[in-house]
């Protein structure tokens, strides 16, 4: 009963930690590509080393690179963000006010006719 309980503790310790290895393996590569003040021949190394010895550069890695590691995850983090926010402010559209503005100025420009203007000033109190 304990021999088999025991196991499956081991089982799942080492499951774990082999998945906690292969996300710091890949954050590593990750990282790898996106520092551009690493020189390719630096990044070659780094790569080389990791295909053979492995756990120890991921660690090596780190302790050495972690500071700048978190910097640019940071850095791309908001600029994600920015982007977002800049793709949800150009799709959003206006606001109804802005809306009844446009169509008064484009009544006031001769462009749109008066019940064009009471149809377009609807719609917009109705968003």
């Amino acid at each position: 009963m304990w021999d088999n309980f025991w196991s499956i503790v081991w089982f799942f310790f080492w499951s774990f930690a082999f998945i906690s290895y292969l996300f710091a393996l890949f954050a590593v590569v990750s990282d790898l590509f996106r520092d551009h003040a690493l020189g390719g021949w630096g990044k070659a190394v780094w790569l080389v080393c990791l295909v053979f010895v492995p756990f120890l550069t991921v660690l090596v890695y780190l302790v050495a690179r972690g500071p700048g590691m978190a910097e640019r995850s940071e850095r791309g983090a908001a600029q994600a963000q920015r982007a977002a926010d800049d793709y949800i402010r150009g799709v959003a559209g206006s606001s109804p006010s802005d809306e009844i503005m446009k169509a008064k100025a484009l009544l006031d420009a001769g462009t749109i006719t008066p019940d064009e203007y009471e149809r377009l000033k609807g719609a917009a109190l109705q968003l």
